[in-house]
Order: C-alpha cells, then sequence, then structure tokens
C-alpha cells in the first residue's frame, strides 16, 4: 500500500505528534546518529572485506534502533502499525537518515521538547 504523498511526506506529517516524550526525544538525540554511523560504518567494513567488524557494526545499529523502540513505548500516540517487511524497512531507513534529522534541524525537536 503506498502513503500518501509518498513515504517522506507520510511520516513527516505524523513525526511530531508521535515524538512528545522528553525522554524518547533525548534517546533519539543519541540513537539516532548511533544507528547512522552503525549502518555507514557496516557498508564500508563490508567493502573492505572486514566481515566481523560489519557484523559488529549492524548489531550497533539495531541495538541503537531497539534503544529507540523503548523511547517509543513512552508516547501517547502511538507509531502507525508497519504493513510489512518493506514498510518497515522504508520506514526505518526514511526516520533515520531524513526525518529525525530534519526534525531536529527544523527546530521541532526543541519545540517538542520545550513543551514535553
Amino acid at each position: 500500500m503506498a502513503r500518501e504523498g509518498g513515504l517522506i511526506a507520510w511520516q513527516w506529517q505524523g513525526y511530531g505528534r508521535n515524538h512528545r516524550d522528553r525522554l524518547n526525544l533525548l534517546l533519539h538525540l543519541v540513537a539516532v546518529p548511533a544507528f547512522i554511523a552503525g549502518i555507514l560504518a557496516c557498508v564500508r567494513f563490508l567493502v573492505s572485506g572486514l566481515w566481523f567488524a560489519a557484523l559488529f557494526a549492524l548489531l550497533f545499529a539495531a541495538l541503537a534502533f531497539a534503544v529507540q523502540g523503548l523511547g517509543h513505548k513512552r508516547e501517547a500516540a502511538a507509531p502507525e502499525p508497519f504493513l510489512g517487511a518493506g514498510d518497515f524497512l522504508g520506514r526505518v531507513f526514511v526516520e533515520q537518515f531524513i526525518t529525525f534529522p530534519r526534525f531536529v534541524l527544523s527546530g521541532q525537536w526543541v519545540r517538542n521538547f520545550a513543551h514535553g
């Protein structure tokens, strides 16, 4: 099922509503960059043939993602359920690499933290 306006627009539309709890916001501030670093390190290690290091980096990214999941459980507004594996992967990577950085750079993170 396609998301109205595309995945990036759809995710942005409800993002502020699903990220209001102060602890969740703080967890995301640390865990999203950790996820990004883990994924980028994993790709770099794979390209270099460093399989064990790539696995470690992937596990690091998975741990960072799990921390975000714990934060999401604190939110009053739960995220929309995933529609399948493709939806899960798309939403995760769009949130980590596009939506959360945009949320921070737009000032919405600070506004939500101030009102959380």
